[in-house]
């Protein structure tokens, strides 16, 4: 899975542990489970997108979305497509209630998600930003678009840094939320801790460093590799994801001479073992809503460094931890990652964690604006949509 499903599976996690029905729905046939820690959670599928075409109207919607809308007004589809799907969705809610009785809180995770249902609006639906959704785009578009995502919704940011980019965005496209909370992410520390002891009978031998992400320009692996280049270490560098730009980052490795000292372990269901062993992890990103791999590989007991990048790291990385965050450039990242591997490996802080425990997150969740819910929760998000 990737950052946001994890999240989404350790919130549902969260809910259950606290004692409320706390089910979990994803708007695509996935092709490996989510697999949530506590048994209550109760998973869903809904292919909305199907459904949506089984409607014959959302079939003839999609047809003009696709050939003759979108190509006029570029990345418009889901507005067409989620108008319907908000309907769509509302009837799912409405059998799901018959059946499951009435739900209390309804948490929507990632803008992928939002687009497909944006129609839908409902009081006790909270939509998360799980990271920055404004980069100075100005125009009539940005503006339609941004009002149909998040018009008169309440929305969570998980930082306080993706929330002032809400209200940026807020400013310079004119929308209005219904209310705008900061609600971080989840660590489950003792789920972390049971699953990083799993085998992996690949994990390299001696210390090395790593970073896990998908390979995707927005991490920018291409300046960790430039910056390990620069380092001069003699220790392994291992990057744990997959993503369309592993070939260049290879080529890149190739070219700076360090092929034999960078190893690409593709994606794992499973990264914390990678984290546990790792001497120190490493997060070289453009941009972080939060940087959930951050708490989770202090969670292994692993020290980190980041670059300092626009988002949610410092929600993570602040008091005795901001001596981890160094300039967003190849030399301070060079230099860090010496400075950081100088010496033993320093024991890691529980309290540092304490703002993300499971149980603080639910509980901000239980009473935005007063209103505390009583018994049922459902947690929504489209599978692979991470942005």
């Amino acid at each position: 899975m990737g950052g946001m499903e994890r999240v989404a599976v350790n919130l549902a996690d969260a809910f259950a542990e606290q004692g409320h029905e706390s089910h979990l729905l994803t708007f695509r046939r996935v092709r490996r489970p989510l697999a949530p820690e506590h048994a209550a959670v109760q998973l869903h599928q809904f292919a909305l997108h199907w459904v949506l075409r089984l409607t014959l109207v959302g079939l003839l919607i999609e047809w003009l979305a696709r050939w003759f809308l979108n190509p006029i007004i570029r990345r418009s589809y889901f507005v067409w497509t989620g108008y319907l799907g908000g309907w769509v969705f509302r009837a799912w809610l409405w059998r799901f209630e018959r059946r499951h009785g009435h739900v209390d809180r309804i948490v929507f995770r990632g803008v992928g998600t939002f687009e497909l249902i944006w129609r839908f609006r409902d009081e006790r639906a909270r939509f998360v930003l799980e990271n920055l959704i404004y980069r100075g785009e100005r125009g009539w578009k940005p503006r339609l678009f941004t009002r149909c995502l998040f018009q008169h919704k309440h929305l969570v940011a998980v930082s306080s840094g993706v929330a002032e980019n809400a209200a940026e965005a807020q400013q310079a496209l004119g929308f209005a939320p219904a209310s705008v909370e900061v609600i971080v992410n989840p660590c489950p520390i003792g789920a972390i801790r049971r699953l990083m002891l799993a085998d992996e009978p690949d994990l390299p031998e001696e210390p090395y460093l790593v970073t896990v992400a998908r390979l995707v320009p927005a991490k920018d692996q291409a300046l960790l590799l430039r910056a390990y280049a620069q380092s001069a270490l003699q220790m392994p560098l291992v990057l744990v994801g997959a993503g369309s730009e592993r070939g260049r980052l290879e080529a890149l490795a190739a070219e700076l001479g360090i092929a034999g000292w960078v190893r690409f372990a593709g994606q794992r269901d499973n990264p914390y073992p990678w984290m546990r062993h790792a001497r120190l992890f490493v997060l070289s990103s453009r941009f972080e809503g939060m940087g959930i791999v951050l708490f989770e590989a202090l969670a292994c007991g692993t020290p980190v460094l980041s670059v300092d990048c626009t988002g949610g790291i410092r929600e993570i990385l602040k008091g005795e931890l901001e001596t981890s965050v160094v300039a967003r450039d190849e030399a301070s990242l060079a230099a860090g990652m010496r400075a950081a591997v100088a010496g033993a490996k320093p024991p890691i802080d529980d309290a540092w964690l304490d703002d993300f425990k499971p149980e603080t997150v639910a509980r901000q969740f239980l009473a935005p604006g007063g209103t505390e819910p009583t018994d049922g929760w459902l947690v929504a998000q489209r599978e692979g949509m991470n942005d």
